[in-house]
């Protein structure tokens, strides 16, 4: 495959004969089955990997197979490989995604691997002729989702971003009775990601790498620092270099629900965001806290990350899922229109009546990327590649404005974004919730992103603060990990 940068990396010894040693299974569609490789297992130390979960999705779908697994971390290797032992699957092992690239015994490859690499991978499998099933985000920012959404025309590769409940019928029904004006005007579309976090602990100097993580192949294109938390995995989400939130975690399946209800297929022209890290003095860099204005014309976006629960009583006496709620909802899109408004597959007056409720059939977001791999019909697709980068970069930006921002005093917030209703009433909210967890923003202050403006046409921001933005459209990369110009 010479269209990647390949240093070949020897599969541990240990694992290297494990495909001759699993008995071959019955297969369904033996003659005509899609081959998948899975890509990333996840760690068993705080939460079980997506990669699992793939894993057990993809088996059910008949014609499908699962051909090999992969993961730098072979610790996360043997109790997957016992799983596809123990369902008779006769699997490849490898640890470098290179080397499984080259095989020409895989048709598709599901990602699930930590943000920083979700594009790279997908580049490289369009070019190698792989079909590919990514998981959310597509992309650590707004230049390699591009890159990505390029390599799979160009390669005409299936790219199937499984961002959001796109397999959720209602939830497009519900979208089409407001497009069509059923409840008047839409004003703009609220998204919610109320879900609190533990604090993941401070250390006072570099922490040892798992022993059997390659660590040169887990930071991959991101710089490789000394590992400075308690744990390499899944709490790399709150590391710029890593991951990208929880805006971008769990928030990017509700922000993709949003750019759905508005129906945009480009980016916003602006944004503002502010928030930060509350309550915990803690290793995490991404905020907790999070509110962000995606100034689509004519429906914007008004987005809130929580990551605190409901007050500070109740994190004190038992860590609890207890959370907060907007209209009784924790996570989802609320259309908001003249007349009423539209949420979880519902439409309701302005009182909150319900006037109706949809209901409506679709397969699931992996039989769908089957199908679609099968019938070449990428129009079929729920979330295609571009899909993929448009909604990661309305989360990319609304990370660089906070990331660009000041610490601003409470006042002077609300004198600067008091001509917007909407989101002051959010900031308001925030505030609130703040202080029910023992945060006064007069002591402790948030950050107040700028205004940025952006031309969607080129994917570059423009005017005040553009040179500061623009440095984070993209990252330097690290060799031979490198997300091409040219792909």
């Amino acid at each position: 495959m010479n269209k990647i940068s390949r240093r070949h990396f020897m599969k541990s010894s240990i694992y290297a004969g494990a495909a001759l040693a699993v008995p071959r299974g019955r297969v369904q569609g033996a003659n005509n089955d899609i081959r998948i490789a899975v890509v990333g297992l996840g760690s068993f130390v705080k939460i079980g990997g997506k990669g699992r979960d793939d894993l057990r999705d993809f088996r059910k779908i008949p014609g499908v197979r699962i051909a090999a697994i992969c993961d730098c971390d072979t610790d996360h290797i043997a109790p997957v490989l016992k799983e596809c032992n123990d369902n008779g699957e006769r699997v490849t092992v490898y640890k470098d995604v290179r080397e499984l690239l080259d095989s020409k015994e895989i048709d598709a490859v599901s990602i699930t691997t930590p943000n920083h690499w979700h594009s790279l991978m997908t580049i490289w499998a369009c070019q190698a002729g792989k079909d590919v099933f990514v998981q959310k985000p597509a992309s650590h920012n707004i230049f390699e989702g591009r890159k990505m959404v390029e390599a799979a025309a160009k390669y005409n590769r299936i790219v199937q971003a499984t961002h959001g409940p796109r397999s959720n019928g209602a939830l497009e029904a519900a979208f089409e009775y407001a497009w069509k004006g059923n409840l008047g005007r839409m004003l703009y579309v609220h998204g919610l990601n109320y879900r609190p976090r533990e604090s993941i602990g401070k250390v006072t100097g570099p922490q040892p790498i798992p022993s059997g993580c390659d660590y040169d192949l887990w930071c991959g294109p991101a710089v490789k620092k000394p590992l400075m938390r308690k744990y390499l995995h899944y709490d790399w989400h709150w590391d710029w270099t890593t991951g990208n939130g929880d805006i971008g975690n769990m928030g990017i399946h509700y922000v993709d629900s949003c750019r759905w209800a508005v129906n945009q297929m480009e980016l916003p022209k602006r944004v503002i965001s502010i928030g930060g890290r509350f309550a915990y003095d803690d290793d995490g860099e991404t905020p907790n806290t999070l509110i962000t204005l995606l100034d689509y014309d004519p429906v914007p976006i008004l987005f809130e990350v929580r990551g605190l629960p409901k007050s500070k009583a109740v994190h004190d006496q038992k860590w609890s899922r207890n959370m907060d709620t907007y209209l009784g909802e924790r996570f989802g899109a609320v259309v908001h229109c003249e007349e009423g408004y539209v949420l979880n597959g519902a439409a309701y007056d302005k009182k909150g009546g319900l006037i109706k409720k949809f209901t409506s059939e679709r397969i699931s977001t992996k039989q769908n990327f089957i199908d679609v791999m099968r019938s070449r019909k990428t129009d079929e697709l729920y979330t295609d590649a571009l899909d993929g980068h448009l909604s990661c970069g309305l989360l990319h930006m609304a990370n660089i404005s906070y990331r660009i921002g000041r610490q601003t005093r409470p006042g002077q917030i609300r004198e600067t974004i008091r001509g917007n209703k909407v989101f002051a009433e959010s900031f308001d909210r925030i505030a609130a919730h703040l202080d029910a967890n023992g945060v006064d923003l007069s002591k402790t202050a948030a950050t107040l992103g700028p205004v940025l403006e952006f031309d969607p046409r080129v994917e570059r921001f423009t005017g005040e603060f553009s040179k500061e933005a623009n440095k984070q459209v993209s990252r330097n990369y690290r060799e031979p990990f490198v997300v091409p110009e040219k792909v």
